[in-house]
Order: C-alpha cells, then structure tokens, then sequence
C-alpha cells in the first residue's frame, strides 16, 4: 500500500470502525453521515488492498489484516490526539529535572536558602550553577545548555525575553571592628582608606565608584582586585581593607563586618532574569523562572 494516500481523517475512520465494528456507530462517534462513513470505509479498503471489515451476525468482523492494524491505529490516534493536550502543570516536589543558571556569585549567594530548601523538598530536581557570559548567553540558551540567566544587563539580548529580578544599592563593608569606619563616613576618610574591587571581567582597578570620584577631583587606592563577591568578606575580616558592596549580601555577613552609607551617591543596580523564547512557554521552565524571581524578592 502507498501510506500517503491516507489522511488523518481516514486513519479516525479506521479506528472508529475498528471499534465499533458497526458503520452507523461510527459514524456518530465521528460526527459523519452513514454514506460518508461508508464512503471511507471504501477508500481504506482500496489503500490497504484489504477488505478490512466484512459482515458477520451482529455487526462487521475484521480481518487478519484489520486485527493486526487495530493496536497499531490506536496507539497513533492516542499520541496525536496527546498533540493537542495541554501540557501538565510542573510538580517540583515529583518531577524530576535538571536546569541550569547563569549568574554571578552575588545572585548564587542570594539563592543559597532557597537551594537548600530545594534540595530538601525536591529530591528528583539538580540544579547546575554556572558563571555568567553575557557574549555567550543567547548562543548557550539556543543550545539548551543554559535555562535561565540573572544579571545586569544593560539590555535584554535579541532572542531573549526577560523580567526584572532584583534592586540592589551600594554600602561600605569593612571588618567588625574597622577603626577607619566610624559614622558618619566622611569623603576624605573613605578615600584615605585601602580598598577591594569587584571586577567581574576580571583585571581591572577602576569602576562606578572611581568615576564618581573623578567627577569630584578625588580618588582612591586600591589594593586588590577580585572577581567574585564572596571571597570579599572573607579578604576584610583579616585585613584593614574596605569595599564598595552590594547591601544585600552585605546583610548576610553583618555578625563579622561593620556596614556604613557611602559618602558619595553612588548609582544602585537593577538585574534582569532571562530566558530563551524557545522555553518561554515550557511548564518546568515557568516554574523555575517563578522560583528565582520569588527567591530573590525574599533574599
């Protein structure tokens, strides 16, 4: 038989008739004419070279070939008609899945309490960290090797959709006991001080903080350059350095370091979430961008 001479329609015939065995029964549960029915009934028999269903006491009895065809026809009908089914509602607490998050460690430190308690309640989820490369984003996302990434991005890449995640400003961190920090904070002294620098590309000596000098005639030294924000705490308790730091994060260490305002408006940070348009409407991926946001929010 030439298998494209059939059409969805007819194969809905096929398994109509193949259940019913009756002619006017299958056509009310395809909502056809007894001639239509039978019309189809004719051309699936002229496609198969089979008889397919032949009289007998009661009602049409398949033929071998038919018998053989039923299982196959019902299982196609039932994963297409599975097409048009909406996809079920992620369960974290049953599913089991793997997602992949592109941040910086600032963002992985503020999801800590939130991965805990994933890792408590959803036995069947992995979730893999990864450092956040805002060239190769969009590219690792249209590979499916990335499923959300928070940052600051100065603008949405094309191809991504995006909410915002989070508001952060800037305060002054040194250790507990920091004599260079006394309240209030004036210009001279912050600058008189020795600082730590985040350089999230790595490398560099300067940032916000020392334009917002410059705009002022001043600036100020500083010592050691980092790339990530969790080492910084860590890198103040035992020294007499200070940084310019995220408020948020700081509040987590507040037990070891003493916390004061800049002494310069210095501009805040807004970080976006973003994700692919491919898994914009994927039930797991939903879920996940949910999960962050409201994490975040709580952080």
């Amino acid at each position: 038989m030439d298998i494209n001479r059939l059409d969805l329609n007819l194969l809905r015939a096929l398994d109509a008739l193949l259940a019913e065995r009756h002619v006017t029964r299958a056509a009310a549960r395809l909502h056809l004419t007894q001639p239509a029915t039978s019309a189809a009934l004719a051309r699936l028999r002229a496609a198969f070279g089979d008889p397919l269903l032949v009289r007998g006491q009661g009602g049409l009895l398949p033929t071998p070939r038919a018998a053989e065809l039923a299982p196959q026809v019902r299982a196609l009908m039932q994963q297409i008609d599975a097409l048009g089914t909406a996809p079920q509602p992620f369960d974290a607490t049953r599913a089991r899945h793997r997602f992949t998050l592109a941040s910086t460690d600032y963002v992985h430190a503020l999801l800590t309490p939130w991965l805990a308690d994933l890792c408590a309640r959803a036995g069947g989820l992995d979730v893999a960290l990864l450092a956040l490369d805002s060239d190769s984003v969009t590219a690792r996302m249209e590979r499916g090797e990335v499923d959300l990434a928070v940052g600051n991005l100065a603008r949405t890449p094309p191809g991504l959709r995006s909410r915002k995640a989070l508001s952060d400003r800037f305060v002054v961190i040194g250790r507990r006991d920091h004599p260079g920090l006394r309240r209030p904070l004036t210009l001279p002294a912050f600058c008189a001080l020795e600082h730590v620098l985040v350089s999230p590309r790595g490398g560099a000596f300067s940032g916000a903080t020392d334009e917002a000098l410059a705009g002022r005639g001043l600036a100020r030294r500083v010592r050691l350059s980092v790339q990530g924000f969790l080492q910084v705490p860590e890198l103040l308790t035992d020294s007499d350095l200070v940084a310019v730091f995220p408020e948020r994060l700081a509040r987590r260490h507040a037990a070891r370091l003493t916390i004061v305002p800049a002494p310069l408006p210095l501009p805040g940070f807004t970080m976006v979430a973003a994700w692919h348009e491919r898994a914009h409407q994927a039930p797991a991926h939903q879920w996940l961008r949910e999960a962050v946001v409201r994490a975040l929010a709580a952080g």
